[in-house]
């Protein structure tokens, strides 16, 4: 792991230099051929690139209905009941983001208002291959089921030998209209586009690879998207009594991720960042995935020793990482202090994995320090808002010289005409 210590600029100027977050040109070129193939080609596109990178075409794209609610008797009954709590869990927390409507009538002859409504259709992206991530299921539908989206289409990469039955189970759980076997950009293009058998949606959600990600930055437009995702990464803020045996713990869970995954400890304390390295060390060999942790660690782990509590925070707010969690005296007490970060986690029994899998906010999250400027995933993401007005003659004659003299001030004659038109028998 990489040491950093001084003041919060220089450590700051030193965060800032220490990566480059420049697209592949390469992969851009790949990327932009699969679209362009598959909007104009359809299928037969979509097929060609599932063999060429996946390795198997399946038969039909569409995973019959049935084999969803089978996959609920296929996967161990201790996984179903924690899943099933966990959507518990979800949906709780996301029932409270609801946005409702709203009209006022303040001004007489005047009402004004907006409606909230539901996208039509959403494609959720599900990470396939090698592992399987049926908790990205359900934080990807679960608030878009409670937003009242009508058609939630699920895509995940094919495998010959079928696809993961806890995947087909939480899609089943989470109430998942369609699934389809096709995954990386040219799923991203066929939803975004629309093939003979895939529908194009108005939406697309959910994690995936580069190729994933760059493919949905290029439908942006034609589609809307939830967030350009990264690496995951995690930023543990501790003082000299927090736990070294935690903190290695919890920065390991995201070092496990994969090989760029990007790991801060925040301290004041230089003993500390040294029991936590001595205790990285212990846990690390015991790990199934060490060699993908120990490769994270080496390249993008940090212990960070600033010379003031203070500066624990500007540090923090400066990376604005995907999950932060504050394992200092009183935690709460620091929330205030937060301005950029996806998800907070206070304490330390509030371990990132809590919010992995369990409490109910999403793990959707933004991650490369765009937690400056994008949220969660979360109900808002599924909803789009029209707003309404009327006006009595009455009221329009209250306003219209207002009205007529910004538009003649911006050089737009007939927005003004089309406020006096109204009134011309009035002037005869």
């Amino acid at each position: 792991m990489k040491w950093l210590s001084g003041n919060q600029t220089t450590i700051i100027n030193q965060l800032h230099t220490t990566y480059s977050a420049k697209q592949s040109e390469e992969t851009l070129t790949s990327v932009k051929k699969i679209i362009e193939a598959v909007r104009t080609e359809g299928d037969l596109a979509a097929r060609r690139f599932s063999e060429q990178f996946d390795g198997f075409a399946p038969e039909n794209f569409r995973v019959p209905q049935e084999k969803l609610t089978e996959a609920k008797n296929l996967i161990e009954p201790d996984l179903l009941e924690a899943l099933e709590k966990a959507k518990a869990n979800i949906q709780s927390f996301h029932e409270k983001q609801k946005r409702t409507a709203f009209m006022d009538s303040e001004k007489a002859g005047v009402i004004r208002g907006q409606l909230v409504l539901p996208l039509e259709t959403v494609g959720v992206y599900v990470p396939g291959g090698t592992a399987a991530y049926p908790s990205s299921v359900l934080m990807n539908v679960l608030p878009a089921k409670i937003a009242g989206v009508k058609r939630i289409i699920m895509v995940t990469p094919p495998d010959r030998n079928g696809l993961s039955s806890s995947l087909l189970a939480a899609a089943s759980l989470s109430g998942v209209d369609e699934v389809y076997q096709i995954g990386g950009a040219q799923a991203i293009a066929a939803l975004a586009y629309g093939t003979e058998t895939i529908p194009q949606v108005d939406k697309i959600v959910g994690p995936g690879n580069i190729f994933v990600a760059t493919a949905k930055k290029e439908v942006f437009g034609q589609v809307a998207i939830d967030m350009i995702a990264g690496p995951s990464e995690i930023a543990v803020l501790a003082d000299r009594d927090a736990s070294p045996a935690f903190i290695a713990a919890d920065l390991l869970s995201q070092a496990e991720h994969d090989t760029m995954a990007r790991t801060y400890l925040v301290t004041d304390s230089v003993e500390l960042a040294r029991q936590v390295e001595q205790e990285i060390d212990r846990q690390l060999p015991a790990l199934p995935r060490q060699e993908i942790a120990a490769k994270s660690l080496a390249d993008f782990g940090h212990l960070i020793v600033t010379d003031s509590q203070e500066a624990i925070f500007e540090v923090a707010n400066a990376i604005a990482p995907e999950h932060l969690e504050i394992q200092m005296t009183d935690p709460m007490s620091h929330l205030a202090k937060i301005r950029h970060a996806g998800s907070i986690f206070l304490g330390p029994y509030a371990s990132e994995p809590l919010g992995d899998y369990m409490a109910g906010p999403n793990h959707v999250l933004p991650t490369s320090g765009t937690a400056r400027f994008f949220s969660p995933l979360g109900v808002d993401d599924f909803v789009k808002r029209s707003s309404f007005l009327s006006y009595t003659k009455e009221a329009l004659a209250a306003e219209k010289d207002f009205i007529t003299r910004i538009a003649e001030a911006e050089g737009l004659h007939a927005h003004a005409e089309a406020i006096r038109i109204r009134f011309k028998e009035e002037e005869k």
